[in-house]
């Protein structure tokens, strides 16, 4: 079995791709197949969370590409960016993961939160996209070479700059 052990910096030089669904992309350990159907071992320290595009280093010396999956999504739009805002505000305020884009926000099919969204006053639709939650404001993703592959999030930034 092929194993993904550490995340490389982005190439066009890649053997294969590994398509998994947001929820698949926030585990550190995973058994799954690439495209082709080999079977592969993801193992990456704890807290990282793959993104569409991010390439996996296997240890045979291959690459892999990850690909974000296209899933089974909602996509609010509002009429202006304060309504927007508004919906973007509700659905955070619910601790529901969301993508944000310029002129609309993405979750998770889920008939109340669609509805609640549509009081105020969003078209909601049914969508199939990848999927590309916000990190959070304490994630700020992960780091590979900079920190040893620890996760630490922008507030221990800020405050390392701040050299407290």
């Amino acid at each position: 079995m092929l194993t993904l052990r550490r995340c490389v910096a982005a190439t066009d030089d890649v053997a294969a791709t590994l398509v998994l669904s947001f929820e698949l992309r926030q585990r550190s350990r995973l058994a799954t197949q690439l495209s082709s159907g080999e079977a592969v071992a993801v193992l990456l320290p704890r807290g990282t969370v793959l993104r569409g595009g991010t390439c996996l280093a296997a240890d045979d010396g291959r690459l892999v590409r990850v690909v974000a999956a296209d899933e089974a999504l909602m996509e609010a739009r509002c009429a202006n960016a304060d309504d927007l805002a508004r919906c973007a505000y509700h659905l955070g305020n619910r601790h529901t993961p969301v993508q944000v884009g310029s002129d609309f926000v993405r979750f998770g099919r889920d008939a109340v939160l669609a509805n609640m969204l549509r009081g105020l006053g969003a078209s909601v639709t049914d969508v199939s996209a990848p999927f590309e939650p916000e990190a959070g404001a304490y994630g700020g993703g992960h780091r590979h070479e900079a920190d040893g592959g620890k996760h630490r999030g922008l507030i221990h930034d800020m405050i390392d700059r701040a050299g407290r």
